[in-house]
């Protein structure tokens, strides 16, 4: 079954999705998309259904659909300093600015979203899994992460980042363990367990 193609027709609405929130490395990612009214695809759906070859599969598809497309990012010096809740708002704050077509209105994946652009907004709980711009969105930006963190993979082979993109597995936080933490890594977060119990003691 297809995803609704619209909260109200009669406006550009963009859906705004993020990836990487709770990542130990990598830079939290956005996109924003804007589809037309009559676009149906029943294969777009929310990212974290479908397979890997599925979402390569449909970005093509997407941008090429799509009335305006953008992805950004906040990076792990921003996630660090302003938290990555609002690190994350502001990644989508930079994917909604790059759009080549300007919404009328936001439809945010979640419950909750702040900013200084003077857009109306809807949140939605689980949005990528209701609304095809919602999920267009998360599409994009979990491809895009994925295959920005398999790229660093290569500089920093011990983590296994071109499985993992960043979250805390066994395997990477078994790397952390042995070689420490890169400039990739999140310092304000829990890189390892014991990293807790020492701060009790």
């Amino acid at each position: 079954m297809s995803l609704l193609p619209y909260l109200e027709a009669n406006r550009i609405e963009a859906g705004c999705d993020e990836v990487g929130r709770g990542c130990l490395a990598g830079p939290v990612v956005a996109a924003a998309v804007i589809l037309p009214v009559d676009y149906h695809n029943p294969w777009i759906n929310d990212s974290k259904k479908l397979s890997k070859s599925n979402r390569e599969d449909l970005i093509a598809e997407i941008k090429d659909r799509s009335i305006a497309w953008s992805i950004a990012e906040a990076t792990v010096e921003e996630i660090d300093k302003i938290n990555i809740l609002h690190a994350s708002f502001l990644a989508m704050k930079r994917a909604v600015l790059t759009l080549n077509t300007n919404p009328e209105h936001l439809l945010i994946d979640g419950n909750r979203w702040k900013s200084d652009l003077a857009l109306p907004y809807t949140c939605v709980i689980k949005g990528d899994g209701k609304f095809a711009s919602i999920a267009a969105a998360s599409i994009l930006a979990k491809v895009y992460r994925d295959e920005l963190m398999a790229k660093l993979a290569l500089e920093f082979p011990h983590f296994a980042w071109e499985r993992n993109a960043g979250y805390p597995t066994k395997a990477h936080r078994e790397g952390i363990e042995k070689y420490g933490s890169t400039i990739w890594h999140r310092k304000s977060f829990q890189l390892l367990p014991r990293q807790l119990e020492l701060a009790l003691k």
